[in-house]
């Protein structure tokens, strides 16, 4: 019998580092593949390949390296394609949001920020409204910040229910120990986030088949409303015309 599942939007990532693109594995900065590719063509390919938005993070930034190639590309980015841009990485101020956004940035991510200054992202949800997305990395379920190098003693959960508190529509939940591992989506902890919070959630960290979209898809949870890929596509595992084809298939 055929299931109708809910329909998902697919986010391709592009990482940058020194103005390259990279994947980390399981967020290590230590542990990072750089791959070929000009980051702007890439970008370009994306939107030629049916994107609706691109998520782009500096992880210098992340680390807390400023690195203004990055911003030079992000800006080559917007600049050059028609699509959305969703950013992230290092916006730790309320000044670093807003030079983000007149770059021209659709949306913006923050993570640390978030947990360490709840009065700036409450008057950022209060400028900028849906633009402003919380990310919410996690390892063992415990908040991971500054890059995710620090383990804080709030959980993941604890953090999406504050965070809606203060009027934030999206979170962007990864779990840090499957990023760029190709180990499938933590698809639990996911749909948990996503009832507690009662917010818009866009799925992170671990995809590496058309089937963990598919999974996705059975949660059958409307909140989930999206998934960021990366290594799998840098990988070629599947391409970026055949997930938007899987996100949105009428029956599975």
């Amino acid at each position: 019998m055929k299931v109708q599942l809910m329909s998902l939007v697919i986010i391709p990532a592009i990482d940058l580092r020194d103005g390259h693109c990279v994947r980390l594995t399981q967020g290590r900065k230590d542990n990072a593949t750089v791959y070929d590719g000009d980051p702007c063509e890439i970008a370009l390919g994306y939107e030629a390949s049916g994107a609706q938005i691109i998520h782009i993070v500096d992880l210098d930034g992340a680390f807390s390296d400023f690195n203004s190639r990055n911003r030079q590309v992000l800006r080559e980015i917007i600049s050059g394609i028609r699509i959305p841009v969703q950013f992230g990485g290092g916006l730790r101020s309320l000044e670093a949001v807003a030079r983000v956004l007149e770059l021209g940035a659709s949306r913006i991510v923050v993570g640390t920020l978030a947990v360490y200054s709840p009065d700036a992202l409450a008057k950022l949800v209060d400028m900028f409204g849906s633009r402003v997305c919380v990310g919410i990395d996690a390892r063992d379920n415990q908040v991971m910040t500054r890059g995710w190098e620090q383990r804080e003693t709030l959980t993941a959960v604890e953090l999406a229910k504050r965070v809606a508190a203060f009027g934030v529509e999206r979170i962007i939940y990864t779990d840090v120990s499957r990023d760029g591992m190709l180990a499938g989506v933590n698809l639990e902890q996911t749909r948990v986030i996503a009832r507690e919070s009662g917010l818009r959630v866009t799925a992170s960290g671990g995809v590496s088949s058309l089937a963990d979209i598919i999974s996705l898809r059975r949660l059958n949870e409307s909140r989930i409303d999206s998934v960021i890929i990366g290594k799998a596509l840098y990988e070629g595992r599947f391409s970026l015309k055949e997930a938007i084809n899987e996100g949105r298939r009428e029956d599975s």
